[in-house]
């Protein structure tokens, strides 16, 4: 009786719930692996959040953009270590070309005694952020290529920096934009960019902001990427130029601001609370001299305890 009725359709149907079955666990097996490799996209790349990293690292508190810390110009052996033994949460450095050779210099200076590669081996074994700032076109190609020998070795949030575009009193000349992103999404399509304009600040002059035609220009370039990017933009000017630069924030969740400062410049904290009170506070990072670093702590704190 049992032969005859596996000749039959009883057959058939069992053989198609084995069929279904089994494609079912396929799909659930590609699910669970497609989850992994988004997490492991998430977690430890190059794009991640850096408010997300520094918070998995417990290195900070809260999802604040105030909370990071930042170390400028290591370019040097002795400036790195340095910054090692700060509490930096981001360690910044200018890459130049020296021969065929990238280092670690910004102009004037043109010669280290650190190149581009001992400083991404020294950094990396760290848990620290990185930033490279790009002065010229030349050297990002030789660099794309450093740092994708070492692709394997650096697990934290990456960002590439260039002005690429000119912006308010700006007269140094900006990278080009085009040949710029073309080099560095061709090797990285996920790192986090940092882009911003060119910009000069003097003091008891009328200095005006970012315009309109300078935001537009930058979200025009922008939109058909896909990567997180910040836009650098410079604290004396940014007051004046809130509405712009609220309005480029707003144009997509990928975007955050970097506020920063020359160490010359002179700009009331009111300025900073002014940006923090109009943005989310894990939409701005505000890489500061002292004393308006502490200064500006020193307010939000009195601002959130009253």
């Amino acid at each position: 009786m049992f032969m005859t009725r596996c000749r039959g359709r009883p057959f058939l149907f069992v053989i198609w719930i084995v069929i279904v079955t089994g494609g079912l666990l396929l799909v659930l097996m590609s699910c669970v692996d497609l989850k992994g490799r988004l997490m492991e996209r998430t977690h430890g790349t190059w794009s991640e959040d850096i408010l997300d990293y520094f918070l998995r690292k417990q290195l900070i508190e809260r999802r604040d953009g105030v909370e990071v810390t930042w170390y400028h110009a290591a370019n040097s052996k002795s400036k790195l270590k340095e910054a090692l033994q700060s509490d930096a949460h981001m360690i910044e450095a200018d890459v130049l070309l020296r021969g065929s050779e990238p280092i670690m210099a910004h102009p004037p200076m043109t010669d280290s005694d650190l190149t581009l590669k001992e400083f991404l081996d020294d950094v990396s074994s760290t848990s620290r952020g990185i930033k490279l700032d790009f002065k010229s076109l030349e050297v990002v190609q030789p660099s794309m290529q450093i740092l994708q020998t070492l692709r394997d070795n650096i697990r934290q949030p990456l960002w590439i920096n260039a002005d690429i575009l000119p912006g308010p009193g700006g007269k140094a000349k900006p990278v080009d934009a085009e040949e710029f992103l073309h080099t560095v999404t061709t090797f990285f399509p996920d790192v986090t960019l940092s882009l911003g304009w060119t910009t000069g600040w003097n003091h008891n002059e009328n200095n005006e902001g970012y315009s309109w035609e300078m935001v537009k220009e930058m979200e025009g370039i922008c939109r058909p990427l896909s990567q997180p990017v910040t836009f650098p933009v410079r604290a004396a000017l940014v007051r004046q130029s809130w509405a712009q630069l609220q309005w480029l924030l707003q144009t997509s969740d990928r975007y955050s601001l970097t506020v920063w400062a020359g160490k010359d410049d002179v700009y009331p904290v009111e300025d900073l609370l002014h940006v923090r009170d109009h943005s989310g506070k894990s939409r701005v990072y505000y890489d500061l001299f002292e004393p308006q670093n502490s200064q500006l702590k020193e307010a939000i704190e009195q601002k959130e305890t009253k």
